[in-house]
């Protein structure tokens, strides 16, 4: 089994804002692959599907983005699942709008949902997918930026991106990280 997290916020003021793309992303995943009702578990939602015959969990923490660790971990815990199959899928506004970067480990990089994973988990050794949302103009403050939504043009480039991000995570359920990471990075 892999389990695949999107982190976002939960709430209407949420939807559609920059913080929120890991959400959008798994959206998308679930209605490609057939997802049924989403469940409520790990305080987070909760869908099974298929994924080229792998069984895959997609989970949205309702914790808030700085606590997303406290569903990831007890939901990798109660399905033994081992870090290598577990991916978090997060904004970056360190990466230009629409770039992914995928990695198999490292540093939260000053995102915070992706350090209290980190935190969580007590290691930085699980693949993640990183979506750039574009980087804050210099009179915006970083947080209010990430809870802002995405100009009519950012989120056409935005929509390609979460199209691609989907692709790229069955070819992560299927071919693994390094394979995305020389797919998906450089483009």
């Amino acid at each position: 089994m892999k389990l695949i997290v999107g982190l976002g916020n939960p709430g209407r003021k949420y939807a559609s804002t920059r913080h929120n793309v890991g959400w959008d992303v798994l959206a998308e995943l679930a209605r490609r692959c057939g997802g049924g009702t989403p469940r409520e578990r790990f305080q987070g939602e909760t869908l099974d599907v298929d994924v080229g015959g792998q069984k895959v969990l997609l989970l949205c923490p309702l914790t808030y983005m700085n606590c997303s660790g406290a569903s990831v971990q007890p939901a990798r815990d109660f399905h033994k699942i081992d870090n290598q199959d577990l991916i978090v899928i997060c904004d970056d506004f360190n990466l230009p709008l629409a770039k992914l970067r995928f990695r198999a480990s490292g540093s939260a990089g000053g995102q915070k949902g992706l350090q209290n994973i980190i935190q969580r988990l007590g290691t930085e050794d699980f693949p993640r997918l990183r979506i750039g949302i574009g980087t804050p103009p210099p009179q915006w403050d970083p947080a209010d930026f990430v809870l802002s939504k995405f100009t009519g043009e950012e989120r056409q480039a935005i929509d390609t991106a979460i199209t691609t991000a989907v692709q790229g995570l069955q070819d992560w359920v299927l071919h693994g990280t390094e394979y995305c990471m020389n797919r998906y990075n450089a483009t």
